[in-house]
């Protein structure tokens, strides 16, 4: 059965010759992203509060502004990627907000011409609810409190999801190998905290589905450049 692709597309390839260590000094190698972050997530808030009226009097979120919070969110999913809500690559992320083509994690919000004047009332928080109640399981203070708008947070996943990528790091220590139906469990609980980041950062008036859409192509996006095979365990 076929699925509506939502208007918040994450994609992403996971890495062919994954480090056996690295994931053990990532957290060291991304500081200087973490000071960034910091500073472009108070950003977010700030513009986000701006759309907020915006959208409440012209219906409207102000183009520059968005294509500014979408850059926020697309590059803490890279960093995300990189670092411990994934270690889905060993390729350092680059600094820019912009959308880097042969970078291995991708994520875009379509531009809305209208937004509705009354959802911007209540999505973010009342809407949002059974939504925050998930991904407290799924990630509990990571891309949950993201979500949110709590600085950033959301570059270190807990809950269930940092377990499963725990249980990702130590496959990759003594085997060299991500497995297969692991990684698409660990995507499609990212894809679901970013949607709903997208949603409460007043992005898009679709509501985030209840579904874990796994594996690195997302359904609403042109697959990313293909690369060679993982080396990942076949599920099973």
């Amino acid at each position: 059965m076929s699925e509506s692709p939502y208007p918040v597309h994450v994609d992403a390839l996971p890495d062919p010759s994954a480090s056996r260590g690295l994931w053990l000094i990532k957290w060291l190698l991304l500081i200087p992203h973490f000071v960034v972050l910091a500073f472009l997530w108070v950003a977010f808030l700030a513009v986000s509060v701006i759309a907020f009226f915006a959208i409440l009097v012209t219906a409207r979120y102000p183009r520059p502004l968005f294509d500014f919070n979408v850059g926020v969110l697309r590059w803490t999913w890279r960093v995300h990627y990189y670092g411990y809500g994934a270690l889905g690559t060993d390729r350092y992320p680059p600094f820019t907000l912009a959308d880097v083509p042969g970078y291995p994690a991708h994520l875009d919000v379509p531009y809305p011409e209208r937004l509705s004047r009354g959802l911007v009332l209540v999505k973010w928080w009342l809407l949002a609810l059974p939504h925050y109640l998930v991904l407290s399981i799924f990630v509990g203070g990571g891309l949950w409190a993201g979500s949110r708008g709590a600085a950033h947070s959301e570059l270190a996943a807990g809950g269930l999801l940092g377990l499963l990528v725990l249980i990702a790091a130590v496959a990759l220590l003594f085997t060299g190998r991500y497995p297969k139906s692991l990684y698409a469990l660990v995507m499609g609980m990212d894809r679901w905290s970013l949607r709903v980041a997208a949603y409460v950062g007043l992005m898009t008036d679709a509501y985030p589905p209840f579904r874990l859409d796994q594996g690195g192509t997302d359904p609403g996006s042109v697959p990313a450049s293909p690369t060679s095979t993982a080396p990942l365990v076949p599920a099973g």
